[in-house]
């Protein structure tokens, strides 16, 4: 209530030259000397002093723009915290600085390790530090727009007591996972219920298995592209090309994925009680199988890449046949025209030598026929090669 209290009658010292007022007294604005501002958030009370000004907070006021939100409150670092018993997940999702900073100051993190949660650039890795294991691994997202798979990046810290994920919340079954947690105390002993090692595992096991729908929807795609490959009436060219790019991007991710999990294994042993070989050596099984999908999705493309290729120049091939075929027949009623076209005397051309035995147009039927006859000859012969 004291708060409350000083800022209403602050407000009642500033009747009269608020900014809707049009009058202007900076002195008015400034904290009281008997305020005892120790006690309170400075940011906040500046941030609020700038709102009623009219204006942002001032860059040399320590005042964020990201940190507060429309009406002037600051805003929390968006982080989930689940405890049970001794271990705690920390589940981070579209980190900012101010969530690195909150773990700076909450954990004995190294600042580059920070850093790389906020970078989209890293490669997976695996830092090994005395009270922690830092790793980055890279799962696929499918881009709907793209039509292309690209990395999404998860940042794991394994402590002794404790775990903390970051990422961009784009990868649904993890992203959905801490609030299962929290609604049912089965889910939440099944991932907490024994060590920060054994959750980890949990962790990269629900994040490779979210691989498995995507690999067996690019299957599924290579089904439908095989049907327009062998569809002359559909080209087929670009479809493979983009599923092969697809393809090429799911094994950029997911081969880095099998080198970090091996050394996991045993950098993480020290964080739990349970054999991790064990445990680890399902997730190997599931990333080989994963692997070995991709190559046959990889072999298969190829194939139809090569097959639309050669399909392709063969219907060139045929649709050029058919065009010199018939500019070949033309050819002698071409050449007959172009005789008779010139304004010379020539064999039942112009009078006196006109032809006239089956009448006025028998110049025009002789003609007619030494075109076609040759036209005929030359179809029946290509014909009998089978060139037709």
């Amino acid at each position: 209530m004291g708060i409350i209290s000083r800022f209403l009658r602050m407000m009642g010292r500033s009747d009269g030259y608020l900014p809707f007022q049009r009058k202007k007294n900076p002195v008015i604005f400034e904290i009281p000397r008997d305020w005892k501002v120790e006690r309170y958030d400075s940011d906040y009370l500046g941030n609020l002093l700038s709102m009623i000004r009219g204006r942002k907070p001032a860059e040399g006021g320590k005042a964020d723009d990201d940190a507060f939100t429309a009406s002037g409150v600051k805003k929390e670092p968006s982080i989930n915290k689940i405890t049970w018993k001794n271990l705690t997940w920390v589940n981070i999702e579209r980190p900012t600085r101010r969530e690195m900073d909150y773990l700076a100051q909450n954990y004995p993190f190294h600042p580059l390790d920070l850093d790389d949660c906020l970078s989209k650039v890293q490669l997976p890795k695996i830092d090994e530090y005395e009270n922690y294991l830092f790793s980055i691994l890279h799962f696929p997202v499918f881009d709907h727009t793209t039509r292309i798979t690209r990395p999404s990046q998860v940042s794991i810290f394994l402590g002794k007591d404790f775990v903390v994920t970051v990422h961009n919340g784009d990868l649904k079954p993890f992203a959905a996972l801490p609030t299962r947690c929290q609604q049912d105390d089965q889910v939440c002993e099944g991932y907490l219920g024994k060590d920060s090692g054994y959750l980890m595992y949990r962790i990269v096991d629900v994040l490779v298995d979210y691989c498995f729908p995507m690999v067996k929807k690019t299957l599924s795609n290579l089904d439908e592209i095989e049907d327009k490959v062998f569809d002359d009436k559909v080209n087929a060219s670009r479809d493979v090309a983009v599923l092969r790019r697809d393809i090429a991007a799911q094994r950029r991710i997911i081969g880095p994925i099998k080198m970090v999990v091996g050394d996991l294994e045993r950098k993480a042993q020290r964080y739990t009680e349970a054999d991790l070989k064990v445990y680890f050596g399902d997730i190997n099984d599931h990333l080989a199988r994963l692997w070995s999908n991709l190559d046959e999705c990889q072999e298969t493309v190829e194939i139809y890449k090569d097959t639309d290729y050669l399909l392709s120049q063969e219907r060139t091939n045929r649709i050029l046949g058919v065009l010199t075929i018939v500019f070949t027949i033309t050819i002698p009623a071409t050449m007959v025209g172009t005789f008779y076209g010139m304004n010379i005397n020539l064999p039942g051309g112009l009078s006196p030598n006109v032809w006239t035995a089956w009448g006025p147009y028998t110049t025009f039927i002789v003609i007619l026929l030494i075109s076609l006859l040759p036209g005929a000859f030359m179809f029946w012969l290509f014909h009998r090669w089978r060139w037709i």
